[in-house]
């Protein structure tokens, strides 16, 4: 097959490339000397290429050669083909394949190399990672514009090896006239920055935020050529957020190339104003908050002592308006429906935020968005700040709730309005909905009143990305609260004007854009089988220590997954299903004269031995896993059922059937 002129130039400069890295021409160069030295000393004949040929063969470069070339199949091709089974390895055999991606030349992308980082003194005595070794991560996550990328995890190390480029469009919002080629000055317009979360990830998959920052991006505007090289200072989050965790290089390029750039004193310029108006819009704010929280005291003084929560820390410990943290959020064909919106924010983990030293004092820190899914674990307010955004974007009236649970612990939870007056309450981490009936302590004693399921036992203020009230109701217990929001005299309003001036998207840089969420890249039926695969390695080896045979039963164990299934749908949907065949499917299973035990848990983490710890602690599957007889057959069915973000839900059925000999 003969190649257009093109694609063969293209091939003769990648073996010319590949040859140049060999240094195949230098190693020849000695080949002829040598052979020249050794075979025409004698009879000064001619040397024939053929009798070269023979001599590179002979010392295996030409073989070197050929191991290096490697030839990738079409993707058209491969993909016609069936799936390779997922390797349990962490060799790479095969070679990356490089995605292109295609630049429309109407639009400007801003290109961000990310080029190695430098004094991460923490892992200074990190020593360096064997080859197939498993170690901790580091691993970059970006959002810009509605667009989210993810870096390659590399070892944590003083000096991590970070080289990625990520291409971000500049105009992926905009529609019109924005989706135009835009100049330099336009471009001086766009403020959002660019949000880089930095996350750890030790070797038991455990995840942890070592740093969040935004980055202004368009002082490249202002480049030599347009491109430029920024030296970034991560600082730590929480407790130590004026504390430096390193530095990474970073380069930017605008594509295509800008005709004109600006002068750096207009970009500084431009720089100083929007940080000038900032500063004045959050100071009247401030000043508008200080007035309302003083009245407020006004109307009773045990006010004070209510959970009215204005401003709240992020993980940088910016304070910020609590209002800022809710943003309306579809989630697009991800999820389908509030209830299983409640169901994923509650498969996301619970982990309060870490506090230095003892006391036992809750340590406050509302993360942002981005931070809190890269790293798939947050604290109560960061769940029920992700669902109240949720419910909004499907079109509820939703509040978060900050108050008490029992023993005045605070907590957050949702709380959803309906058109007909009816209150629910979202318990952001478990999923649970509670319908709200208050009691009326006027009513005679012989009334009956209803007896509330719900955990929280105070509530002090509710808000949502437009509205703040605080509770100025006699009493602050949740179970006699009437949730009247249009009755100044239960619930004292904010200005919605003034809360609109610092938290609505676009108006201040310190209120960060919101991500879209991402699809899942847990593939659920290999993730189920190698969990499963793993239970039962682990369980035969415990039985052994225990002098117990083990059989297995796949039949049996195929049979608990309705069950499981069945878990599922009743969490998210509150419906119980299916029960009824599952029961005839194991009866039929097991014969006359046998026991059947099972015991069903629930994780939302897929590390096999920490299940496995997890549930020999609790009796009854201890009695399943140990069990002893005559004719034991022993199952166990792992079923994860996964969510956006990585998130998963991972059911685990443990069984036994064994003779009943009495």
């Amino acid at each position: 097959m003969a190649l257009p002129p093109e694609k063969a130039s293209e091939l003769k400069q990648i073996i010319h490339q590949q040859l140049v890295k060999m240094d195949v021409h230098g190693r020849i160069r000695e080949v002829l000397a040598e052979t020249i030295r050794e075979e025409l000393a004698p009879e000064h004949q001619q040397l024939s290429t053929e009798d070269l040929i023979k001599a590179l063969r002979q010392r295996g470069i030409i073989d070197d050669v050929m191991k290096e070339l490697k030839f990738v199949t079409d993707v058209n091709e491969k993909e016609r083909t069936s799936a390779p089974k997922p390797s349990t390895h962490f060799v790479d055999r095969e070679p990356p394949v490089l995605k292109k991606t295609n630049i429309d030349p109407t639009r400007r992308y801003l290109y961000l190399q990310v080029l190695g980082g430098k004094a991460f003194l923490e892992h200074l005595q990190e020593p360096e990672p064997l080859p197939g070794q498993i170690c901790s991560t580091f691993t970059l996550c970006l959002h810009f514009r509605n667009q989210r990328f993810r870096s390659k995890p590399v070892p944590c190390a003083c000096e991590p090896d970070f080289h990625d480029g990520f291409l971000l469009e500049v105009h992926k919002d905009s529609l019109g006239e924005g989706s135009k080629m835009v100049d330099a000055t336009t471009m001086l317009s766009i403020c959002d920055p660019v949000h880089m979360v930095l996350i750890k990830t030790d070797t038991f998959g455990e995840t942890t935020l070592v740093a969040s920052y935004f980055l202004e991006w368009r002082s490249v505007l202002a480049a030599e050529n347009g491109i430029t090289n920024v030296a970034v200072e991560l600082l730590g989050v929480g407790t130590e957020s004026k504390v430096s965790v390193g530095v990474l290089n970073i380069r930017l390029e605008m594509y295509p190339q800008l005709n004109k750039t600006l002068s750096p004193e207009v970009t500084n310029t431009q720089f100083a104003l929007e940080r000038q108006k900032t500063a004045e819009k959050e100071r009247l704010f401030l000043v508008y908050a200080k007035q309302w929280w003083r009245e407020y005291l006004q109307i009773r003084p045990t006010h004070n002592v209510r959970l009215v929560k204005i401003f709240a820390q992020d993980e940088n410990g910016v304070n910020r308006p609590v209002c800022s943290y809710i943003r309306p959020l579809r989630a697009g064909r991800l999820l389908d429906t509030p209830r299983q919106a409640a169901r994923f924010v509650s498969v996301l983990a619970y982990e309060r935020a870490p506090v230095i030293g003892g006391g036992g004092g809750k340590q406050e820190q509302w993360c942002t968005l981005l931070a809190f899914l890269c790293r798939n674990k947050g604290d109560c307010e960061d769940h029920a700040n992700l669902l109240c955004s949720l419910l909004l974007g499907f079109g509820l009236e939703a509040y978060v709730c900050v108050g008490t649970k029992a023993k005045g612990v605070p907590h957050t939870w949702v709380m959803t309005c309906g058109t007909d007056g009816t209150i629910t309450f979202w318990e952001s981490l478990t999923g649970h909905r509670y319908i709200h009936r208050p009691i009326n302590p006027d009513d005679p004693p012989l009334v009956e009143q209803p007896k509330p399921l719900y955990p929280y036992r105070t509530i002090g203020c509710i808000f949502n990305h437009q509205k703040f009230f605080g509770n100025c109701q006699p009493t602050d217990a949740v179970e006699v609260c009437v949730f009247d929001l249009h009755d100044e005299s239960k619930w004292k309003p904010m200005s919605g004007e003034a809360i609109k001036s610092v938290c609505s998207p676009g108006t201040t840089s310190s209120v960060p854009p919101f991500p879209p969420l991402c699809a899942s890249a847990i593939d659920a039926a290999v993730a189920s089988n190698e969990v499963e695969l793993q239970l039962r390695i682990l369980i035969s080896e415990h039985r052994k220590d225990l002098g117990l045979s083990t059989v297995w039963d796949d039949h049996l164990s195929y049979l608990l997954s309705p069950a499981l299934a069945a878990y599922e749908l009743e969490r998210t949907t509150s419906i119980s299903a299916g029960n009824e065949e599952f029961q005839d499917a194991v009866r039929r299973a097991v014969p006359d004269g046998h026991t059947f035990k099972g015991f069903p848990i629930h994780f939302v983490y897929r590390n096999a031995r920490r299940v496995f710890a997890t549930c020999l602690r609790s009796p009854f599957c201890e009695e399943i896993i140990c069990c002893r007889g005559d004719q034991v057959r022993l199952a166990v069915r792992v079923r994860v059922f996964t969510y956006p973000e990585c998130a998963c839900a991972v059911w685990i059925m443990f069984a036994c059937k064994y003779r009943s000999v009495l």
